[in-house]
C-alpha cells in the first residue's frame, strides 16, 4: 500500500514537472513578438526542410552543416534574412539545451565573409514632410475608405507611429480629450513586455488635415464602437471586422504618394514615422520634445532624421561662392 502510494506519487510529480515545463514553454514563446515567433518557424522549417533533403540532422545541427546551409541561401536571400535564420536556429538548439553551433568559428567565419560579400549600402524609405502630407489629405476621397485612410495616415504622421503600431491600435487605445486624442501603446517594436506608453495628438491647424478630426470622423462614419479602429475594406467597399496588416499601411501610404506624384518606390510605411521627426526638426523642435512622441531611447536615430532633413539648411557648400 505505501509502495503504490508513493508511485501515484512520483506519477503526479512527474505530471507536474511535465505541466510545469509547457508552461515554461509558452512563456518563451510570448517573450517574443508574435511576428517574429511566426518568421523564426517558417525560418526553422526551411532549414529542417534543407538539412532532410540532403541526410542531415537539423536539430542538433553540425556546425558544418549549419556552415553549408548559410552557403547555399546566401545565393538568393538578403543579409537581414539569413541573419534571422541564424536567431531561429540558435533559439532553437538552445531551448532544447544542445550546444548552439551558431557560436562555432567556422559559422562566424562564413558569415563574416556572408556579410563582406553581400554588403550592400542600406537603402532607407523617404519621409514624408508635412506639406506632402497636405497635398495627400487634399486630394483624398470623401467615401468610407477615404475616410479610414486619411484617418490613418494623420494619426500615423502626427503620433510618429510604426506601421504596426498603427494597424494594432483599438477603439479602447484611444481617449478624446479637449486638447486632443490620447492613445495607449500597448505594445511596440521596442516594448514587448507590454508595459505601455501614453502619446498626445493636438487637434491641427486645419480641418482637412486635422488628424483628431479625422480620427472622429471615421470612427462615426464605420460606426465603429470597439476592437479594431482601422479595418479591412474590401474592393465591393464592404467594411470587415478584421484589421488591416501592416503590410496594408505600407500600400496605402505608397498609393496615395503616387497620387501626388511622389516615386511610390521610395516611401512606405515608416516614411510616416520618418516624416514627423524630419518635419519636427525642421520646424525647431527639441531632441526631447521629438523623442517624446517617437518613443527612441536613444538621440542617435532622432539626430539622424534632424541630419537628413537639415542637409539644405546653412549648408557650407553655399558659402563657396560657385
Amino acid at each position: 500500500m505505501q509502495q503504490s502510494s508513493l508511485v501515484r506519487r512520483a506519477d503526479c510529480e512527474i505530471l507536474a514537472l511535465g505541466e510545469l515545463e509547457a508552461k515554461a514553454g509558452e512563456f518563451v514563446v510570448r517573450s517574443k513578438a508574435e511576428a517574429t515567433v511566426r518568421a523564426y518557424r517558417r525560418d526553422l522549417a526551411d532549414f529542417r526542410a534543407w538539412c532532410e533533403a540532403r541526410g542531415f540532422t537539423c536539430l542538433p545541427a553540425k556546425p558544418k552543416v549549419l556552415a553549408l546551409y548559410l552557403t547555399d541561401r546566401a545565393e538568393t536571400l538578403k543579409v537581414s534574412t539569413l541573419n534571422r535564420r541564424l536567431c531561429a536556429i540558435r533559439e532553437a538548439h538552445r531551448l532544447a539545451g544542445l550546444s548552439v553551433p551558431t557560436d562555432d568559428p567556422t559559422v562566424t567565419a562564413v558569415w563574416a565573409g556572408i556579410r563582406r560579400s553581400k554588403r550592400v549600402a542600406v537603402i532607407e524609405k523617404s519621409p514624408l514632410l508635412t506639406s506632402q502630407i497636405r497635398a495627400i489629405a487634399v486630394q483624398m476621397p470623401r467615401d468610407l475608405r477615404g475616410l479610414r485612410d486619411r484617418a490613418m495616415l494623420l494619426v500615423g504622421f502626427a503620433g510618429a507611429l510604426r506601421r504596426s503600431e498603427l494597424a494594432g491600435l483599438d477603439v479602447e487605445d484611444v481617449r478624446f480629450e479637449p486638447e486632443g486624442v490620447i492613445i495607449n501603446l500597448r505594445r511596440s517594436k521596442t516594448d514587448q513586455e507590454g508595459q505601455g506608453r501614453l502619446l498626445a495628438v493636438p487637434f491641427g491647424r486645419g480641418p482637412i488635415t486635422c488628424p483628431v478630426r479625422a480620427l472622429r470622423a471615421w470612427l462615426d462614419a464605420a460606426a465603429v464602437t470597439a476592437g479594431p479602429i482601422f479595418r479591412r475594406i474590401d474592393w465591393h467597399a464592404q467594411l470587415h471586422d478584421e484589421r488591416v496588416s501592416a503590410r496594408t499601411v505600407a500600400r496605402i501610404v505608397k498609393r496615395y504618394c503616387a497620387g501626388v506624384g511622389l516615386d511610390a518606390d521610395l516611401y512606405a510605411g515608416h516614411s510616416l514615422r520618418a516624416g514627423f521627426a524630419t518635419s519636427a526638426a525642421l520646424s525647431g523642435a527639441s531632441e526631447r520634445s521629438i523623442m517624446t512622441q517617437t518613443g527612441h531611447k536613444s538621440v542617435a536615430m532622432v539626430r539622424r532624421y534632424i541630419r537628413l532633413g537639415t542637409l539644405w539648411e546653412e549648408n557650407a557648400a553655399d558659402l563657396l561662392g560657385l
